[in-house]
């Protein structure tokens, strides 16, 4: 996707840090980040566009709406992804006029006034970093639940690792965080009323301008400025006094950590408290702007000098919780709700059986093309510019490649494994340079399962050959997949005689093409929980119904919709079908 990360900051933040280590991990997933803020200072990896959020006049506001507009359209942005009031309300507008997907991190307690309550100004998601914004944003603000989700901070756990305890002469107490605003205050008190500077080694750690009223420190305090080697600084502390990602961080090191930050003093974060300071960011968030017993904290300070490492628990909930590539994946989740359901359009997957070449051989039921009109159907989708992908490309790529900009992609599925799929289907699709996926039945030689209907029997057709089935997935162009072994309504099945069906079915079929399969149809698209967890226990990564599942192709990989192609399918009736939002009018009728 195309993403556009918008802040509003002069100097370094921690929503600069977020945006920044989530935006290079996008990059690296394959997905294009650009960035736009008063200043950006991070290593980052993108186009960085400057624009001051900061100067709020009512002109100023026109041009940041007019310029984000701008570089919406010229560089194809799929959703804004903002990070702070200022950039969310310029952005919140900009997306309204160009439809565009957007969310907004929120990553501190927000001021609570009328307009903010009327305009939230947040885009289509609002995404708190911690429970206890949640909470504010609902109580304070009126935002809706369903328009909230908690999005944690990333961090890049592999560059914090638990370190030795340091050997300093004196004890090393390091401060990290801002000195302007709230935490400058902050910092000024724990110096000032809180802190034996003669005791201990006090270091504070801040990428801000040092203020005159911190000059009386200065003979006892080391301001050291700010640092990119974060891991080291904080494996020469004895304790790390800081909120938000610097408590993240600091716990990842294995240091023993007081969490306080703009809204209160957690104390020294242990596996009693760990669950409540993840709740509030570590002391950044709380109920009231200011909630701190500022008395006891020379007591907290001298509790974690005699710890010489956190809880190894600690750390590893830590670790768990904020970790990157988790985040990351939720967040591309997010991405992928919102802009689906902003713009109502997903990529449609379709599904045809079998293909016959004169009316001689039309079935019963209604699970045949005519040749000749699948030939005009790939005409169609090639000349609407689709792409073919299959479940093995989005296993190997991740699903959200199906919304790469600039791209119409399209999943063509085939179920049972005629031999029609051989001899009439692959010359077609290598001709129109499309893929398809085809289900295949291996304990039985022709269709029994319609043949013997008793209700309704169908016409005898034959299935693929062993040989044909290897020389589909020897093509380059089918990805061979599961269907069970004799075609039965699983969901009417004991959990045993579906394990055999599925199983099997998998084993002949991995041990003929030479490799592992990827996905699984459930036949006539029924299943229950149990054939759910048995296709994912079976290493399957994703399985299709037909009509049941979400309407987000991303949201269950174990029953995902598709739309059936009939007799009846027509050029037009494959047009309406194909164009994205097929489903969502066909289910809100």
């Amino acid at each position: 996707m195309n993403i556009l990360m918008a802040l509003s900051q002069r100097e370094v933040t921690g929503a600069e840090v977020y945006a920044t280590t989530v935006g290079n991990e996008l990059t690296q997933r394959g997905h294009q980040v650009f960035y736009i803020s008063d200043t950006l200072t991070k290593p980052h990896q993108g186009s960085f566009f400057k624009l001051r959020f900061n100067k709020r006049s009512i002109p100023r506001r026109f041009y940041h709406v007019g310029y984000l507009i701008y570089l919406i359209k010229k560089h194809n942005i799929q959703l804004v992804h903002a990070h702070s009031r200022a950039s969310s309300w310029s952005c919140h507008i900009a997306c309204k006029l160009t439809g565009t997907p957007m969310v907004t991190t929120v990553h501190g307690r927000q001021p609570v006034h009328a307009s903010r309550k009327k305009f939230h100004a947040m885009g289509n998601k609002a995404l708190p970093v911690c429970k206890a914004i949640e909470e504010q944003l609902m109580q304070d603000l009126g935002v809706a639940q369903e328009q909230l989700v908690v999005s944690r901070n990333g961090i890049e756990t592999e560059r914090f690792q638990i370190v030795p305890p340091p050997q300093n002469a004196r004890p090393v107490i390091t401060i990290i965080g801002r000195l302007t605003g709230p935490k400058g205050e902050l910092c000024y008190r724990l110096l000032d009323t809180c802190l034996d500077l003669t005791k201990y080694d006090v270091r504070v750690v801040s990428g801000s301008k040092v203020e005159p009223r911190f000059d009386k420190f200065t003979d006892k305090v080391t301001f050291t400025g700010y640092t990119q080697d974060v891991p080291k600084m904080l494996s020469e502390a004895d304790l790390v006094i800081g909120a938000g990602r610097v408590a993240i961080e600091s716990l990842m090191c294995g240091r023993p950590t007081l969490a306080i930050g703009e809204a209160s003093c957690i104390g020294i974060v242990t596996s009693d408290n760990v669950q409540q300071a993840m709740a509030n960011n570590f002391g950044d968030i709380g109920p009231t702007d200011l909630d701190i017993n500022f008395d006891a904290i020379a007591n907290e300070v001298e509790l974690g000098l005699q710890q010489k490492s956190c809880e190894i628990a600690v750390t590893d909930m830590v670790k768990a919780s904020y970790d990157l590539s988790s985040v990351v994946d939720h967040i591309e989740q997010i991405y992928q709700d919102v802009y689906i359901d902003k713009l109502r359009r997903e990529m449609p997957v379709i599904m045809y059986h079998r293909f016959i070449q004169d009316d001689t051989e039309k079935g019963v039921h209604s699970t045949y093309m005519h040749i000749k009109m699948f030939e005009k159907h790939l005409k169609l989708l090639k000349r609407m510019g689709f792409e073919s992908l299959t479940f093995e490309d989005l296993a190997k790529d991740n699903v959200i490649r199906r919304l790469d900009p600039g791209k119409r992609h399209i999943m063509i599925t085939v179920d049972d494994g005629y031999a029609d799929n051989y001899h009439l289907m692959l010359p077609l699709l290598k001709k129109y340079g499309f893929k398809a996926v085809v289900y295949v039945v291996t304990g039985e030689s022709f269709n029994r399962w319609d043949v013997e209907n008793p209700e309704n029997p169908e016409n005898k057709v034959n299935l693929m050959s062993a040989e044909q089935v290897k020389a589909l997935a020897e093509s380059g162009v089918i990805e061979i997949a599961g269907h069970t072994m004799t075609h039965p309504k699983l969901d009417s099945l004991s959990r045993d005689q579906q394990y055999d069906e599925i199983t099997q079915n998998k084993q002949q079929l991995e041990e003929l093409i030479g490799k592992p399969l990827t996905s699984f149809a459930y036949p006539f698209g029924l299943c229950n929980q149990d054939t759910k967890e048995i296709v994912r226990d079976n290493g399957y990564q994703f399985a299709v119904a037909t009509n049941s599942g979400p309407l987000h192709f991303h949201q269950d990989p174990y029953e995902i919709r598709r739309i059936g192609i009939f007799p009846r399918t027509d050029v037009f009736g494959l047009w309406r079908k194909v164009r994205g939002n097929y489903l969502f009018r066909k289910i809100k009728a």
